[in-house]
């Protein structure tokens, strides 16, 4: 199952490059976790330095939550940074953190339209906030902890379905006291189908296919939302 694995620094994606080398169906994505900006400020050249290099960028982003907020101005630096590299260097597909700052991210996005494919991970932001991550062509990564409430189950629902991706958050996220493990992404799909009128065993297919217009057909993107527009959040599939 191809899994993407996100990296909290420059320095941890360069080894956990290493452990993963040759798995095809593992890739691994460039990031600077916003949480740990201020302990890892040594490392921003190296993260710009190495945009070049990665065909992922992520979990970068903004974090304007009470704990970040001293350090908001000067990340919010280094993500117009990166996003004006990931330009430079022809897009990429970029996972991105944006609690408790979803407007200024989705401002920074706007201000680089070539930056690649934003993917949104475990978004929090407005319904307002939602409408205009949707306009602005972002996708969504979702997991078990966003759903455990019902906030993040009414911002699934209003998600476009043919943009959502299912994530685990793991190791950080957990469940029941453990560590989401990448295989528990599956996890969502109940829920999933619910909120999108889809059989339980419609939700991994539709996942896959989302997967594949992501990666390799994000041309066609444009056509599987005109199908299944008026749908009632009918995948196309």
């Amino acid at each position: 199952m191809f899994t993407l694995v996100v990296t909290t620094s420059p320095r941890a994606w360069l080894g956990t490059s290493r452990v993963f080398a040759g798995f095809e169906n593992i890739k691994v994505a460039l990031g600077l976790h916003p949480e740990i900006f201020e302990k890892k400020i040594s490392e921003q050249d190296l993260l710009l330095q190495h945009v070049a290099d990665a065909e992922f960028i992520g979990e970068i982003g903004l974090d304007g939550s009470r704990r970040f907020a001293s350090s908001l101005v000067a990340q919010e630096k280094l993500l117009d940074a990166v996003l004006q590299k990931c330009e430079v260097h022809g897009g990429r597909i970029i996972s991105l953190h944006s609690r408790g700052a979803a407007t200024r991210v989705l401002d920074l996005i706007a201000s680089h339209p070539r930056c690649g494919t934003p993917v949104l991970h475990w978004f929090s932001g407005t319904p307002r906030e939602l409408q205009r991550a949707i306009e602005l062509g972002c996708w969504f990564s979702v997991g078990p902890a966003m759903l455990e409430g019902e906030k993040g189950r009414r911002l699934l629902a209003a998600m476009p379905p043919a943009r959502v991706l299912p994530e685990t958050d793991g190791p950080f996220a957990s469940k029941h006291g453990k560590p989401l493990l990448p295989w528990e992404a599956s996890a969502i799909n109940q829920v999933t189908a619910q909120a999108f009128a889809l059989a339980p065993n419609e939700v991994e297919q539709a996942f896959r296919n989302n997967l594949h217009v992501l990666l390799h057909d994000r041309s066609s993107l444009r056509e599987i939302e005109r199908r299944s527009a008026g749908a009632q959040k009918q995948l196309p599939f």
